[in-house]
């Protein structure tokens, strides 16, 4: 019997894996001094000096405020370092190897990140910030509407449900959220050591880190927004991250390029639309925002966006807060940081993604965007990756992609509904409705 009961055998990795493993290793160590938000963020002190100024003035946000906030590395030398390991990329994988080329594009959106943080303040910042996330006049195909478009059509459509959507009222404080929040990772990541955490330098409600959401510490929710933040915060960017930071040698998945804030983004928005958890007012502020960034690219500065967010009926807390967040980076009268784009370019990307491979017969398809952080055009290349065993799949996945017939039965629909007119259907239904 003991002969029988042979151990299991360990499998040692090939030169290869261990190639791939030790370059992907240096990816991520490479960009660990990188913080792109903490580097442009505006401190409490321009915030405070606008507010005194009774809000009449613009924020005294020059090139040199900027010169002021150290990043916490050397330009040069990071991009130095981003080079050698592309260079060493072709030397031990080749010049066509699927994963050298995934490796070497996120060497080189590194080292534009890096052009982007040293450019704070100038004209340059904007144009990069644009090649990394897009801008408001980006098209997903020719002849189809802009970003700005979708998000005028969107606004269209969410006006009137706005007036029907009465929010509950924010009555739970930072402290009981973290709470109640920390019960619910622990019930989908049991013993993963991840948490939510108070946090008084962040800008939004709140935000994932590796292993950890923070909340703001003034800021106040309801159910509903803990709800979003289950499903967009811990399912979503937490989970991603631990399918990342699981993968044997493909260690970069753990880590986000800005061009997987795409994907990223894009999943989170259409979790929370899959879930019912988002509501129109809450998809209006991501419309606003992408309509902030529209005007700036047209030549508006701080006070007007200011005044936009006013109009719309935000406070003066949050008309700033929300302006401040699209020209972080900037100056009060340059152009924007379009970061916030993600929200909806990811959606669409990611939604249509979905619903071409359930078409195309591969629903099986749609899970690996969760192996990490992954980016959509690496799909593909992803499926052979993980049939190699050279990525892993994804261990945690939310409970609407584990089950994929329900979602693929949805998705299957979709065509045959968005050939249809539009335009018709209104006429056709204008005695009903």
């Amino acid at each position: 019997m003991g002969d029988q009961c042979m151990s299991k055998k360990i499998v040692k990795p090939s030169t290869y894996l261990l190639e791939v493993k030790t370059l992907s290793d240096r990816i991520v160590k490479a960009q660990q001094p990188i913080r792109i938000l903490d580097a442009i963020k505006w401190d409490d002190s321009v915030k405070q000096a606008f507010f005194d100024d009774k809000c009449k003035n613009p924020p005294k946000v020059t090139t040199d405020y900027y010169k002021n906030r150290a990043l916490g590395f050397d330009p040069a030398d990071k991009k130095l370092e981003f080079y050698q390991i592309e260079r060493d990329l072709v030397r031990k994988l080749g010049q066509l190897n699927p994963l050298s080329v995934i490796m070497r594009r996120i060497c080189r959106e590194y080292q534009d990140v890096v052009g982007m943080l040293e450019a704070r303040g100038t004209p340059l910042f904007s144009n990069i910030s644009q090649e990394l996330y897009g801008s408001s006049q980006d098209v997903f195909h020719v002849g189809d509407p802009t970003i700005a478009d979708f998000g005028t059509m969107m606004e269209g459509t969410l006006n009137p449900l706005i007036k029907l959507d009465c929010e509950e009222p924010k009555t739970i404080n930072a402290k009981e959220a973290v709470e109640i929040l920390n019960e619910k990772i622990e019930s989908v990541f049991p013993g993963d050591g991840l948490r939510a955490m108070l946090s008084d330098g962040i800008m939004a409600d709140a935000a994932a880190g590796t292993d950890y959401i923070k909340l703001r510490a003034d800021a106040m929710f309801n159910m509903r927004d803990l709800r979003v933040l289950e499903v967009h915060e811990i399912w979503v960017h937490l989970g991603t991250t631990l399918n990342g930071l699981a993968q044997p040698y493909c260690t970069f998945l753990g880590k986000g390029p800005p061009s997987a804030t795409v994907t990223q983004e894009g999943l989170a928005v259409l979790m929370e639309i899959l879930t019912f958890s988002s509501t129109p007012h809450r998809l209006m502020r991501l419309i606003n925002r992408v309509r902030a960034i529209t005007l700036i690219e047209e030549g508006a500065d701080f006070m007007d966006i200011f005044k936009f967010f006013k109009e719309k009926g935000l406070d003066d807390e949050d008309s700033y807060t929300f302006t401040s967040r699209v020209f972080r980076g900037s100056t009060y009268n340059g152009m924007p940081f379009t970061k916030d784009l993600t929200y909806l370019k990811g959606f669409v990307l990611t939604y249509n993604f979905m619903r071409l491979a359930v078409i195309k017969g591969m629903p099986d398809r749609i899970p690996l965007l969760f192996c990490g952080k992954t980016m959509i055009e690496d799909m593909k290349v992803l499926v052979d990756l993980v049939e190699e065993g050279t990525v892993i799949a994804p261990h945690f996945l939310p409970p609407q992609f584990k089950d994929l017939m329900g979602l693929a039965s949805w998705l299957s629909f979709s065509r045959f509904m968005t050939s249809l007119n539009f335009r018709q259907l209104e006429q056709d239904y204008a005695n009903i409705l």
